[in-house]
C-alpha cells in the first residue's frame, strides 16, 4: 500500500528545513564575521569574563595613550635641558679658551650667544606648551632675551615666570611619578654665572683685545661657577632620563599586558576557521537535504494517488 503524506509530515519537514536554514545562517554570520557571536549573549559562560577583560583593555589603552604624551613631554624637556647644558659648556670653553690665548676679542659674541641658546632652552615647548613653567603652560618659562637683563631685573629669580606646580603622572595602575621640571630650579644657576659677567662689564666695561690681569683674575675665579652650573642641569638632565627609562619600560609592560589580553579576547570571540567552513558546509547539505525531502513529501499527496 502506498503510504500518504499528512499534515504531521509536512509540519514535522518544514521546522527541519527552517532550523537547517538558521543553522545555516548562523554559521554563515561566523565565517563571514570571523567572531563566534555579535553580541554578548551568544558568548553564554564565558560572557562575564569578557566583560571584564573588555574593562580592563580599556584601561589598559588608556594609560597606553597617557604614557605616550608623558614620553614626549620627557623627550622634550630632555632636548631642552640638554640644550642648556650644552650651551653652559659652550660659554665656560669660551672663558677657558680667551685665557689660554689671552685675547678676549670674540668673548663677548660668544658669550651672548650662549646665553641666547640657554633661553631657547629654557623655553621649550611641546605641543604648544612651555615644559618648564609648571601649571603656567601658556606663559614663557623666562623673559630674559640677553646677557644685559640679567643685571637690569631686580632679580634672577624675578625672569623666571614659572610657578612651583611638579607635574606627576600615572606611571600604571599602581604607581605615579614626578614628571615635571621647573624652569627657576634648571636655570638659576646658569644665569647667575652669566650675570657675574655682565655685571663685571658694566662695572669694568667689555673684554676686548688682550687680557689685563684684572680680567685674567676675573675670569679664572669665574670657571668654577660656571662647572657647578654645568653640574647642576646634567644632574637635572639625569634625573629626567631616569623617569624617561621608567616610563619607557611601563609602556612596554603595558604593551606586553594588551597583547597578552588581546589573545585570551581572541580565544573566546574569534571563530575558529576551519571549524566553522566545515559546520557551514554540513549547513549547507542539511538545507538541501531538508529541502529534497520537502519536495518528495509534496509528491506524496492524496491528490497524486487518486490521480
Amino acid at each position: 500500500m502506498t503510504r500518504v503524506s499528512t499534515v504531521q509530515n509536512y509540519n514535522v519537514m518544514t521546522s527541519n528545513l527552517m532550523r537547517a536554514q538558521i543553522r545555516q545562517s548562523d554559521v554563515g554570520a561566523q565565517v563571514s564575521s570571523q567572531k563566534v557571536a555579535t553580541d554578548l549573549k551568544g558568548y553564554a559562560k564565558n560572557a562575564e569574563m569578557l566583560t571584564a577583560m573588555r574593562g580592563t583593555q580599556t584601561k589598559i589603552a588608556g594609560l597606553m595613550d597617557q604614557n605616550k604624551l608623558v614620553n614626549n613631554r620627557l623627550a622634550m624637556q630632555d632636548s631642552g635641558i640638554g640644550r642648556v647644558a650644552d650651551s653652559t659648556k659652550s660659554a665656560r670653553e669660551a672663558v677657558a679658551n680667551a685665557l689660554a690665548a689671552g685675547k678676549a676679542t670674540t668673548l663677548m659674541q660668544q658669550l651672548q650667544a650662549a646665553f641666547g641658546d640657554v633661553v631657547q632652552g629654557m623655553n621649550t615647548k611641546a605641543n604648544g606648551l612651555y615644559v618648564f613653567s609648571g601649571a603656567q603652560t601658556d606663559v614663557a618659562t623666562t623673559s630674559a632675551t640677553s646677557m644685559a637683563d640679567l643685571t637690569l631685573a631686580p632679580s634672577t629669580a624675578s625672569l623666571f615666570h614659572n610657578d612651583q606646580y611638579i607635574t606627576t603622572n600615572r606611571v600604571d595602575e599602581q604607581t605615579s611619578a614626578k614628571t615635571g621640571v621647573l624652569g627657576d630650579a634648571l636655570g638659576t644657576g646658569v644665569f647667575d654665572a652669566f650675570k657675574q659677567i655682565q655685571a663685571y662689564v658694566d662695572a669694568n666695561g667689555p673684554f676686548t683685545g688682550n687680557l689685563t690681569d684684572t680680567q685674567v683674575t676675573f675670569l679664572k675665579g669665574l670657571l668654577p661657577t660656571f662647572d657647578a652650573a654645568y653640574s647642576g642641569v646634567v644632574d637635572i638632565q639625569g634625573k629626567n632620563g631616569v623617569t624617561q627609562k621608567r616610563f619607557e619600560a611601563a609602556q612596554t609592560d603595558l604593551q606586553n599586558q594588551a597583547d597578552t589580553l588581546t589573545g585570551m579576547v581572541g580565544g573566546i570571540v574569534d571563530a575558529d576557521m576551519a571549524e566553522a567552513v566545515t559546520r557551514l558546509e554540513s549547513a549547507k547539505l542539511a538545507v538541501q537535504a531538508s529541502a529534497q525531502v520537502f519536495s518528495s513529501l509534496q509528491q506524496s499527496s492524496l491528490l497524486n494517488v487518486l490521480k
